[in-house]
């Protein structure tokens, strides 16, 4: 597999992208912000590109300005998640927290049979952030707790998606 990264401009502050291309085609395997938790060596990312050399760079940065202008949602760039069968588990299910939602630990935890904490550390993990939106788990009390890209960015991206909950909320 030959990987290659890219260091993308957002209003969150700069975003290491890591793509490889392997049997399955082109894909995103890595998007870190500065002074992630879990961050790799970067001596596996391989050589840096410009972000607008590569079309899955240039994909990306187009869909992540757009969710981070609140006009997009989902994403469809192709994802590459690596790690054991747990943390896998675990991305699944952030995948499928809808936007403007939320859920505890312990939710996921009940999901999966494990503990909070086993959790807790799968999510720490995660490697693709924003887009496996591991921003959108809480505390038990609705807290803002825990995330790789500093609270600060966690507390954004859930004010990004607020004015969806009261969308969705209006509609009742």
């Amino acid at each position: 597999m030959t990987a290659r990264h890219a260091v993308l401009t957002t209003p969150l502050g700069e975003l290491t992208a890591v793509v490889e291309d392997g049997p399955d085609g082109r894909a995103l395997v890595g998007l870190y912000f500065p002074g992630h938790w879990t961050l790799p060596d970067p001596a596996g990312f391989g050589p840096r590109v410009p972000s607008g050399s590569d079309e899955i760079f240039e994909r990306l940065q187009g869909e992540l300005d757009e969710y981070l202008a609140g006009e997009r949602r989902d994403f469809d760039i192709p994802l590459q998640l690596r790690g054991g069968e747990h943390h896998r588990r675990v991305w699944d299910l952030l995948l499928r927290i809808p936007y403007g939602e939320t859920i505890t630990y312990g939710d996921l935890a009940r999901e999966t049979g494990g503990a909070a904490q086993a959790v807790g550390r799968a999510v720490g993990a995660n490697p693709i952030s924003i887009l496996v939106p591991c921003h959108r788990v809480v505390g038990s009390d609705g807290s803002i707790t825990g995330y790789a890209g500093g609270l600060d960015r966690k507390r954004a991206l859930l004010a990004l998606e607020e004015p969806a909950a009261e969308e969705r909320d209006a509609l009742f």
